[in-house]
């Protein structure tokens, strides 16, 4: 994923596309699959969240899951608990 420091580097004044943003995102996330799993994988379920701030400054958050709604939360529950024991919380 792009890191914050990196944001705008280069193009000062100009708002990125934010669908080449999300786009990059995207492609970065399945560049890591392939390197952890390899040429021999399935793509489950997704569920995406983005940060998204209006031209009024207010920021929204964005959750889409295309399953059971108690699917999705079980999901959530085990990304939280992957990201707290990467940050050793």
């Amino acid at each position: 994923m792009a890191e914050a420091g990196n944001e705008g580097a280069g193009n000062e004044g100009a708002r990125p596309d934010p669908r080449t943003r999300l786009m990059q995102e995207v492609a970065d996330q399945m560049d890591a699959i392939e390197v952890d799993f390899g040429d021999n994988y399935e793509i489950g379920r997704v569920i995406t969240i983005v940060e998204v701030t209006g031209p009024d400054g207010n920021v929204g958050l964005r959750v889409r899951a295309g399953q059971y709604p108690w699917v999705a939360l079980g999901m959530l529950d085990f990304a939280k608990k992957s990201v707290e024991a990467q940050i050793g919380s």
